[in-house]
């Protein structure tokens, strides 16, 4: 089988910084969110799109 070192950097960095929230997603999140007010960069969200409803046809 092929092996991608990249991706495997990646699965490793990824793990390790789980590792260090003992996997708890509330922790990472809570992390990501005081380092993204950090930066000091303005945020942009793409605004939500309702998916297209069926036509109902009777």
């Amino acid at each position: 089988m092929w092996k991608d070192s990249v991706l495997d950097e990646i699965y490793r960095i990824r793990e390790e910084y789980a590792q260090s929230f003992n996997y708890d997603l509330q922790a990472i999140c809570d992390h990501l969110r005081k380092k993204q007010a950090e930066s000091g960069r303005q945020i942009i969200s793409e605004p939500f799109k309702p998916r297209k409803q069926p036509n109902k046809t009777r």
